[in-house]
C-alpha cells in the first residue's frame, strides 16, 4: 500500500464527489469534520446540520474560526462551500465514502444496554497498540455520531471501532449497515429505553441483536451468553450467517469467566478463552468488568489483534469519566473514596455498581448516592423499588437519593439504610458536606438527565474541607 501518511483527511473536491454536491470556491485540504461551530479548528469541514438551530446560521462563525469548507444546503458567505440537497444525507454519503475508500480497514461495532461506551474505548485501546486505529469519541453513537465518526477515518487506518446506540426501535440496523463491521458485539441486554418497546426487554434484545444485520459476510457476532435473552442474540447472529462467539460464566462459551477478584488497584481475572486458561489484570474493579473484558478480548481477536496485545490494553485501561473513575478526596481530618458513576444508570448497571461497592474494603461506611433512572415507562416504580434487594445483597450501609422516582426506593429501604431524600440532585449536591464522613467509600450513580454529576462534583469539591461534627 502506498504511503498516505501525509495526505489530508479530505479535499473540498473529494467532499463534493463523495456527496454528489457542487463545490463553490477553491479546492482546499480538509483536516477534520465537525457540525459544532464552537469546536472548529483550522482546516475543518463545517457541517451545516439542522437541529434545534439551523447550522447555516453559524457558517460565518465557522469560517472565522478557520473552517476550510462548509457542507451546506444553500449558499453561505465567508468561505468555500459544497452545496447538497440535504446536509445530513451528505454526511452519511461522506461516511460511506470513507469506508469504501479504505476497504483494508478491519471494523468493529459495539452496542448493549450497559457498558457500550467503556467496551468501545477498551477495544480502541487494544487497536491502538496493534497499529493505526480509529474509533468513536464520547458517546457518538447515533444517526449523526456514527456517520461523523466514519467521515473522520483516515485512509491509513488499519482498524476501527464504532459505538452504536438507540432510543427507539429500528435505529441500530441502519447504523450498523453504515459501518459494515467485520465484528459486532452486544455487551448485555436489560431494561433500558423500555418505554419505547411494547414487549419490554424482549424488544430491547431484538433491537440490540439487529447490529448483526450490518456484518460483512462471514463476520463475527459476539454475544453475551449470560443474559436472559441470549437466545434472541444468538438466533439473530445465525440468521445472517455470522460466526457466533459467546462469552459468559457457564461452560461451553468461547470466553468463560472463572473468577473475578477486585482490589484497590483493579481486579485479577481468571478465564478460559477458546479453551485456554488465561489469568490477567484489569485496571477496573467493577464486577461487570469480568464479562466486559471477555467481550473485549473476543472482539479484538476477531479484528486480528493478538491476545498479548489485548491483555496489555486491558491492564492499562482506566475507568472513563463518570463511568467508574475513582479518586481520594482528602479532608482536613481524613479522607473518603469517591467512585463517580454519574454518567448513566439503569437497573442492570445499578446492581453491578452496588456489587462493586459492596466488595470494597473500607474503615468507614459504604455509601451510595443515587438519582432517578429515566425512560423506564410504566415499570419505573417497580424498577426503582426493586433496587432495594441488590442494595441489601451488597451489604451497603447508607443510601442517599434524589428525584421523584427515587422516592419509591427510599420508602422501600429499611430505616437503618435511609440517608436523605431530596427532590432534585441540585438540592442533594448543596448538602454534600453532610453526606459523607472520613473513611467512607462513596459511589454516585444516576441517569445523566437526572443530574447525578452535580452530586459527584460537589463531593469532589470537598477536597481540603473541614467536616461538620455531625458527620464524624
Amino acid at each position: 500500500m502506498p504511503d498516505t501518511s501525509a495526505r489530508p483527511l479530505w479535499t473540498a473536491a473529494e467532499v463534493a464527489a463523495a456527496t454528489g454536491g457542487v463545490l463553490h470556491g477553491d479546492d482546499r485540504p480538509i483536516t477534520g469534520v465537525t457540525y459544532n461551530s464552537r469546536e472548529i479548528g483550522p482546516g475543518d469541514l463545517f457541517l451545516a446540520l439542522k437541529g434545534a438551530r439551523d447550522g447555516h446560521e453559524f457558517a460565518g462563525d465557522a469560517f472565522a474560526a478557520g473552517a476550510a469548507t462548509a457542507l451546506v444546503e444553500h449558499a453561505v458567505e465567508g468561505g468555500a462551500y459544497v452545496v447538497v440537497p440535504d446536509a445530513l444525507h451528505g454526511l452519511e454519503s461522506l461516511g460511506v465514502a470513507a469506508r469504501e475508500r479504505a476497504p483494508h480497514v478491519k471494523r468493529g461495532a459495539v452496542t448493549g444496554s450497559v457498558g457500550k461506551t467503556s467496551v468501545t474505548q477498551a477495544i480502541k485501546a487494544g487497536l491502538d497498540l496493534a497499529g493505526p486505529a480509529h474509533g468513536s469519541i464520547k458517546s457518538y453513537n447515533n444517526h449523526i455520531g456514527v456517520p461523523l465518526t466514519l467521515a473522520r477515518m483516515l485512509v491509513q487506518t488499519q482498524r476501527a471501532v464504532f459505538e452504536i446506540g438507540m432510543n427507539a426501535p429500528g435505529e441500530i440496523a441502519p447504523l450498523s449497515r453504515f459501518v459494515a463491521p467485520h465484528a459486532a458485539c452486544v455487551t448485555t441486554v436489560g431494561p433500558v429505553h423500555i418505554e419505547a418497546f411494547s414487549d419490554g426487554e424482549a424488544g430491547v434484545a431484538r433491537e440490540k441483536a439487529s447490529i448483526f444485520q450490518g456484518l460483512v459476510p462471514g463476520g463475527a457476532a459476539v454475544a453475551n451468553g449470560d443474559v436472559a435473552f441470549s437466545d434472541v442474540l444468538c438466533d439473530a447472529a445465525r440468521s445472517v450467517g455470522a460466526r457466533l462467539l459467546t462469552f459468559g460464566t457457564d461452560a461451553g462459551h468461547d470466553a468463560r469467566l472463572l473468577d473475578f477478584r477486585p482490589d484497590a488497584e483493579g481486579a485479577s481475572v481468571a478465564a478460559e478463552l477458546f479453551g485456554q486458561r488465561i489469568d490477567y489484570r484489569l485496571a477496573q474493579s467493577g464486577a461487570h468488568w469480568g464479562l466486559n473484558s471477555l467481550c473485549v478480548l473476543l472482539m479484538l481477536d476477531a479484528l486480528d489483534v493478538s491476545l498479548d496485545t489485548g491483555l496489555e490494553a486491558l491492564a492499562g485501561f482506566q475507568p472513563l469519566a463518570g463511568r467508574g473513575q475513582t479518586r481520594t478526596v482528602t479532608l482536613a481530618d481524613g479522607a473518603f473514596t469517591l467512585i463517580d458513576e454519574s454518567y448513566n444508570a439503569n437497573p442492570l448497571s445499578m446492581a453491578a455498581g452496588f456489587k462493586t461497592l459492596g466488595a470494597r474494603t473500607t474503615s468507614g461506611r459504604r455509601v451510595v448516592v443515587l438519582t432517578d433512572m429515566l425512560e423506564l415507562g410504566d415499570q419505573s416504580r417497580d424498577l426503582h423499588e426493586g433496587l432495594a434487594a441488590p442494595i441489601d445483597s451488597a451489604g451497603l450501609d447508607l443510601v442517599h437519593v434524589a428525584g421523584p422516582e427515587m422516592r419509591w426506593l427510599y420508602d422501600a429501604l429499611p430505616v437503618s439504610r435511609r440517608g436523605v431524600w431530596r427532590a432534585t440532585a441540585a438540592e442533594l449536591a448543596a448538602e454534600a458536606v453532610m453526606l459523607v464522613a472520613p473513611g467512607d467509600v462513596v459511589m454516585v450513580k444516576g441517569s445523566n438527565g437526572s443530574k447525578a454529576s452535580l452530586v459527584a462534583k460537589a463531593l469532589a469539591d470537598l477536597q481540603g474541607r473541614d467536616m461538620p461534627p455531625a458527620t464524624r
